[in-house]
């Protein structure tokens, strides 16, 4: 018996280990971050790259949602006892419970989204944030008429400081005179969906002054690019493609390419031949991170902009700039 979906199970209140008992998986897994598989950010885009496997390949996946931390060590060690194979988990709160279940499960290909697990049969991914904020900090801040933008983080931890050091940098590049605003929803799993907190945050740095807001919230983040249309400013997006939710309002997206992560996951993890245990590292080369151009934010950005942030995604390549990485130190030099 297969399952394509255990989402509505869990969510009636139906046990874990007994929606998971007695059923033999053959399939890969997935299981999403706190925040819901449809945030429009984080979560689908991952959800995205399972779909495009499954259209792909005609294959067949399952996949789960957390509804708290504690289910992250028994949704590990089911899915691997009933032998789905590569399991791939989306967000960067996965370390402990996969040290501790990869190395009860030698067999099994697991990959991980946003952490480092050192363990031999791990493949841990990791985005240069740092590097596609540059980029939209750097857009904000050419696009911005009064001077200031701002940044609403989702939970307040390192790899979001990441995402701000990166966008203040960017910003800080293309105009050295900018004021940056920074606040997060929250300390707690919970910022990640609380798009109400975050659109009061956003709505004080409108009345501070900024004119562009760079969400990086998970499904918080929607309650920013709300908050920008109803206040005809501009919002940036994160993840996904936010472009479309607000046509005319999101100025561009910060892409983490998590799609494409759970995809070649998907396609090289079930087979040892072709599994890569170690860090991979998505950056701007490899199309791993960058910002987003489309029909729905064409007109906002006109060709003497975009030259300028492609120049700067150029000289990154090159090394002719250097991002700095908020997480090797917790430091942003400069901001």
């Amino acid at each position: 018996m297969k399952f394509s979906n255990l989402t509505k199970a869990i969510a009636g209140g139906v046990a874990l280990s007994a929606v998971l008992t007695g059923a033999a998986f053959a399939d890969p897994a997935i299981i999403y971050d706190l925040g819901g598989k449809f945030d429009k950010s984080f979560n689908e885009a991952a959800f995205n790259g399972a779909e495009a496997w499954k259209a792909e390949t005609g294959g067949s996946y399952i996949d789960l949602e957390l509804q708290n931390d504690a289910q992250r060590e028994q949704a590990l060690r089911r899915f691997a006892s009933q032998g789905a194979n590569p399991i791939v988990m989306a967000g960067f709160s996965w370390g402990t419970a996969l040290d501790t279940v990869a190395a009860e499960f030698p067999d099994t290909n697991f990959v991980v989204i946003d952490a480092v697990v050192d363990q031999p049969n791990v493949q841990s991914i990791i985005f240069d944030e740092h590097t596609g904020s540059f980029l939209v900090g750097a857009l904000a801040a050419l696009k911005s008429e009064t001077g200031t933008v701002g940044f609403v983080g989702g939970m307040d931890v390192p790899i979001i400081h990441k995402f701000y050091c990166g966008y203040a940098q960017g910003a800080k590049a293309a105009n050295p005179d900018i004021t940056l605003i920074e606040n997060y929803t929250g300390t707690t799993p919970a910022a990640w969906n609380d798009p109400v907190t975050a659109g009061e945050l956003t709505k004080a740095q409108f009345d501070a002054g900024a004119d562009v807001v760079f969400a990086a919230a998970g499904g918080s983040g929607l309650g920013v690019l709300q908050a920008a249309a109803d206040a005809g400013k501009f919002s940036i997006g994160v993840d996904s493609n936010q472009n479309y939710l607000h046509p005319g309002s999101v100025l561009t997206s910060m892409l983490k390419r998590v799609d494409v992560a759970v995809t070649t996951a998907f396609k090289e993890g079930g087979d040892d031949a072709t599994f890569k245990p170690g860090i991979s590292v998505l950056g701007l080369a490899e199309e791993g991170v960058g910002y987003s151009l489309d029909e729905h934010n064409e007109a906002l950005i006109d060709a003497d902009t975009k030259a300028k942030v492609d120049e700067l995604s150029a000289q990154i390549q090159s090394g002719a700039i250097t991002v700095h990485d908020y997480t090797v130190d917790s430091t942003c030099p400069g901001v």
